[in-house]
């Protein structure tokens, strides 16, 4: 019953992947995607998105990172994705559900879920590219504009020999507006397949969890929103799942991982990184914690991150 960490774009970083990650309660993390377009990338750009390869391609509390690409050249992502390997990558996962415009214009992210046989290019060249112990995933939705093709995209993924196929139960159209649509994820498992399936998509507690379970038919999650709105929600579902005990942290007790964590590390050119992560942040925080709201009012005209540092520590009383 693994949990699976989402690459959210412009928000699961390093500094955020190490801070949920010292919380707890993850078995693997994704990264933003990195963008493949007509060349191969150093391994200067792969440290940049993925620092935990300098670690063994893991973050600080041992959790292991693997790098996710998003392009629509099936050449270049293979040999780019044979270097992310090379350097440390706990395999190679393939975004094929990206919904910003931007991207589908460029034929990458979720316009290719219009052409499975694209999609089972792509895989089968990744596939091919990479060490056969190194696994190879492909995140999805069910479809572009509706899912009448949800089932050749899951069997074009499975015939080009993945590992693991992540499934976002909405479709590019959805976007990200409640409700997922978890159930329609089982009819997919009926045909053999030889692929782990993950289920993704509005899990926001643990009543969420075990319904999505049920529904998808799943045994392993991949969590997003859900958990930048409650960041322990992970350590509670691993408890749960443990038939554990397990007391939800305190709205003091976030304050406090924030602070330890190397969020507020960044050089000086990024000063004001602290400060913009923070308040995006605190907007998921108010979902669970009522406080998240006075912070956010205290820092909001707030730009330096010794200022926005310091304003942490006045709420959590050690200053």
């Amino acid at each position: 019953m693994k949990l699976i960490l989402a690459p959210m774009e412009g928000v699961v970083d390093f500094n955020m992947r190490q801070l949920l990650t010292d919380i707890g309660g993850f078995d693997l993390c994704v990264t933003e995607f990195v963008r493949i377009v007509d060349q191969v990338l150093s391994p200067k750009v792969y440290y940049r998105y993925c620092p935990e390869l300098l670690t063994k391609g893991r973050t600080r509390a041992g959790t292991p990172v693997r790098v996710q690409l998003l392009g629509q050249d099936a050449d270049y992502l293979a040999e780019n994705a044979f270097i992310a390997s090379e350097l440390g990558s706990h395999g190679i996962d393939l975004n094929f559900g990206c919904p910003a415009k931007t991207v589908n214009k460029s034929k990458g992210g979720a316009v290719l879920l219009k052409t499975p046989e694209h999609i089972h290019q792509i895989v089968k060249k990744v596939r091919e590219a990479v060490p056969l112990a190194n696994e190879v995933s492909a995140k999805i939705r069910l479809g572009f504009d509706d899912d009448n093709l949800s089932q050749e995209i899951f069997d074009a993924v499975n015939q080009a020999g993945a590992n693991t196929i992540t499934i976002h139960a909405r479709t590019k159209k959805d976007g990200y507006r409640p409700p997922a649509y978890w159930e329609k994820i089982k009819p997919l498992m009926t045909q053999p397949h030889t692929m782990q399936v993950i289920a993704n998509g509005e899990v926001w507690n643990l009543d969420d969890y075990k319904i999505c379970k049920i529904r998808s038919g799943c045994n392993d999650v991949m969590i997003g929103r859900g958990v930048l709105a409650k960041p322990d929600l992970a350590k509670q579902i691993m408890n749960a799942n443990l038939s554990q005990e397990y007391t939800e942290l305190s709205w003091q007790s976030i304050l406090v991982h924030i602070i330890d964590s190397s969020m507020h590390n960044e050089k000086p050119k990024k000063e004001k990184y602290f400060s913009a992560r923070t308040k995006q942040w605190l907007r998921f925080l108010q979902l669970t914690y009522p406080e998240a709201s006075k912070l956010f009012e205290d820092i909001k005209r707030l730009k330096l991150k010794d200022d926005v540092l310091n304003m942490l520590k006045k709420h959590v009383n050690i200053i």
